[in-house]
């Protein structure tokens, strides 16, 4: 597994800016949490869903495809970073 954090820089309202997401070794999320500008989350996985987040049905490009864009930031992170995300995922 590969885990990602994209933070989008962007002035829509209701468009997350930041997406953390699991990718398996094809690219393809497995669970993914938005974080929108106000504090709200929502979150997808096979299993579940909320906030409207939904797992892309296609595969993502690489990070360096994705930086090649100014408004995304990319960076890996860690297993540890993902699944601290993930258990927080729930609004408060």
């Amino acid at each position: 597994m590969k885990y990602i954090r994209v933070k989008w820089e962007h002035t829509f309202d209701n468009e997350p800016v930041e997406l953390i997401s699991e990718l398996d070794e094809a690219l393809q999320e497995v669970r993914k949490i938005e974080v929108f500008r106000d504090g709200r989350k929502g979150f997808a996985s096979k299993a579940e869903s909320a906030g409207g987040t939904r797992l892309s049905l296609e595969s993502l490009p690489s990070l360096a495809e994705i930086a090649s864009d100014p408004q995304f930031k990319p960076a890996e992170i860690s297993k540890r970073e993902f699944e601290e995300a993930w258990s927080n995922r729930h609004p408060s």
